[in-house]
């Protein structure tokens, strides 16, 4: 990978980032559960893994974005392995607690498809907000509310793009991709989440940039 010029521009924590979610995606293949529906759940990471290179030399973001985004691959590459709807997450709490998440909570279906909306608006306000300003001029501010409402349409056109590929998909297929799991309300509450993490991730942005400017305030005071 040294020989290519694109990959040495890059820093090296993202190059390690990158490498990470790559290895990630390759370890996802081993005994695949779903073996059907694995290239339509990683098809978007392994594209974003071959343009990120080329992205991020013609809009470079700090290390702390593109952390971001890559946390929130990863959180898919892993949902993908289960089809979301699958993801033995009690299993794991029972091997490690003796209890399950389930019981705890009283949920009655697989709500790993929930953490993953919720990663989302969390984790794609800061690159978001980062590109606006960099690259379009927008202040401190309206960067962080155009990418809450960034957060917002695009799941709401991910969702109408889901429901559009399912009607193209066979039975079955159709609702392991889709993942509703029963129920109707699910895309809208897939939203909600989306936008509940996108509103947490805006008030920690903005209160850590109030901290910030009090601190220098104090040091360098007017």
């Amino acid at each position: 990978m040294e020989r290519f010029p694109v990959w040495r521009a890059l820093p090296p924590a993202q190059r390690a980032l990158l490498v990470i979610l790559g290895v990630a995606v390759v370890a996802a293949q081993v005994r695949q559960p779903f073996p059907d529906m694995a290239p339509i759940q990683h098809a978007p990471t392994v594209l974003l893994l071959v343009a990120a290179p080329w992205l991020l030399r013609r809009w470079p973001l700090s290390t702390r974005s593109v952390a971001c985004v890559i946390g929130f691959f990863l959180l898919h590459t892993l949902a993908g392995r289960y089809i979301y709807s699958y993801v033995p997450y009690d299993v794991w709490a029972k091997a490690l607690t003796g209890h399950t998440i389930s019981t705890l909570t009283g949920w009655r279906r697989n709500c790993f498809d929930r953490l993953v909306h919720f990663s989302f608006g969390l984790l794609a306000v800061r690159p978001i907000a980062e590109l606006l300003q960099r690259y379009v001029g927008a202040g401190r501010r309206l960067s962080l509310y155009v990418a809450v409402e960034f957060v917002l349409a695009f799941s709401c056109v991910y969702e109408i793009f889901e429901w559009a590929l399912t009607l193209m998909m066979a039975g079955a297929d159709a609702e392991a991709y889709n993942g509703q799991q029963g129920d109707p309300w699910d895309a809208q509450k897939d939203m909600a989440m989306a936008m509940a993490g996108a509103i947490v991730a805006a008030a920690i942005i903005a209160l850590g940039r109030r901290r910030v400017g009090r601190k220098a305030a104090a040091q360098y005071p007017v």
